[in-house]
């Protein structure tokens, strides 16, 4: 009975290992990974290295105007629409001129009575204090005549600027909504590149672009303004024009920055040396602009330089050997390294990857009837208790 107690431990024990085994796996299958490094040679070359930033804007006139009524009343015309093309001083619509031409015909008929009382004390060889104040009489009736005329003129809104008609906020009978203020047959604000102006109502009854002088409004990250100067030459892509490209130059940079989710950007404007076919308005549009270029020097890819202790290096392949060598870079940009000293054209400098493959083994976790023990209750065989076995002795 012995040997049979002892091959039935044995059993158990085994049996034990096995599920061990099922449920938790081997150890060696929890992770494993390995590493592949490869090395290649390039000759350092002659060529051109640029150090580019980039932005997202889109386009926009460089010269709008806001056309406002300077006198308000009653529209009574409207002559022009979206899309019209209009000319500098061309009429765009009327208010009812009844009531400012009333107050012109009195104050002209005020100064012809200032004048004609200037000339009776005149001629009546009155004293010089009232030869005075009927002057005084005359200058006034003189200024209110030149109001009244400049309120009748208002009635009438005129082009600031030759383009395109944009926008018309307004209809026949509606209010013009005008400001005393303006003059000259309707009030107006330009923008041009460089400044802007409110109009009195914020946008105008009449709102005109110049579509021949288009340019790029981007906004740059904080980082990448402080690299920009005007004149620097950008390179626009469109997002709605697969495959127009246009150059350009940057005007202007805004000395102050606007924030947004607590991160600075700062608006540029970038004038476009000509006009792709199809560009509108408001087209989205990516600016690449070139902040340092460098012309035929001696180049290597960036991935070769390394930088440790403030001192770069590279890796150069000298009859067969490699050799550490320190070098003196300047630009980097588009995926070169300008170098300045330490190395010679046609030299192999030597770039190394590193790839890492990893696999995760599978942990099999097999549950037996009852909740993962072997059936009989308690995690025991059947039949026995608290883990012993069953046999007679």
């Amino acid at each position: 009975m012995t040997l049979v107690n002892t091959v039935l431990v044995l059993a158990a024990v085994g049996g034990a290992f096995w599920a061990y085994q099922i449920v938790n796996g081997p150890a060696a299958n929890a992770g494993t990974g390995t590493s592949t490094t490869r090395t290649r040679l390039v000759a350092v070359s002659q060529g051109t290295v640029s150090q580019t930033v980039s932005a997202t804007g889109s386009v926009a006139s460089a010269a709008t105007a806001n056309a406002n009524f300077a006198t308000s009343g009653t529209v009574t015309e409207v002559d022009v629409k979206v899309g019209d093309v209009v000319t500098k001083g061309q009429t765009l619509a009327k208010v009812d001129p009844t009531a400012a031409q009333a107050s012109l015909d009195t104050a002209k008929a005020n100064l012809t009575a200032a004048k004609a009382a200037l000339t009776r004390d005149e001629n009546n060889s009155a004293d010089d204090a009232t030869i005075a104040s009927a002057e005084a009489q005359v200058a006034t009736a003189q200024a209110n005549v030149t109001s009244a005329q400049t309120t009748v003129n208002g009635t009438v809104l005129t082009a600031p600027i030759a383009g395109t008609v944009t926008a018309v906020s307004g209809a026949v009978g509606s209010s013009s909504g005008g400001s005393s203020s303006s003059s000259g047959g309707g009030g107006s604000s330009t923008t041009g590149s460089t400044s802007s102006t409110s109009s009195s109502s914020g946008s105008g009854f009449v709102q005109i672009a110049d579509l021949s002088k288009l340019q790029i409004n981007a906004s740059f990250a904080e980082a990448d303004a402080t690299k920009l100067k005007a004149a620097q030459t950008a390179n626009i892509t469109w997002s709605a024009l697969s495959g127009t490209r246009a150059t350009g130059k940057v005007a202007t940079i805004s000395p102050t920055a606007t924030t947004a989710n607590n991160v600075n950007s700062y608006a540029v404007t970038i004038s476009l040396d000509s006009l792709p076919e199809g560009v509108r308005l408001g087209q989205s549009t990516t600016a690449v602009v070139t902040v340092a270029e460098a012309q035929n020097v001696l180049r290597i890819p960036s991935t070769a330089l390394r930088t440790a202790g403030g001192q770069r290096t590279v890796q150069v392949q000298v009859n067969g050997q490699n050799e550490d060598r320190q070098v003196e870079v300047g630009i980097t940009g588009g995926g070169f390294v300008e170098v300045k000293s330490g190395l010679q054209a046609g030299e192999q400098v030597v770039i190394t990857t590193t790839t890492t493959n990893s696999t995760t083994g599978t942990n099999n976790q097999q549950q037996f009837p009852g909740n993962g023990n072997f059936g009989g209750g308690g995690g025991n065989f059947p039949g026995a208790g608290a883990g012993g076995f069953r046999g007679g002795n």
